[in-house]
């Protein structure tokens, strides 16, 4: 499974943080989620896996398993 990459973050004054995946806007999170994912990105060894982990854009493994399931065809 390949690594993520193009996530960056913008902190702002306010206590808001701004998540961008390739310049788009991926999520914004404010007050005490900002202040949380502020420590663990500073701290984690790969800033771009928690940024994707944060905003749900991130692969599971199971999405093709998932789309073939009876289930979900339609």
């Amino acid at each position: 499974m390949a690594r993520p990459s193009g996530f960056a973050y913008e902190a702002h004054t306010g206590g808001t943080v701004r998540i961008t995946h390739h310049h788009r806007p991926a999520t914004t999170l404010h007050g005490d989620r900002a202040a949380r994912f502020l420590s663990e990105v500073t701290t984690a060894p790969d800033p771009q896996l928690v940024m994707a982990r944060w905003t749900g854009n991130y692969k599971r493994g199971n999405e093709r398993t998932a789309r073939n399931h009876p289930r979900n065809r339609r």
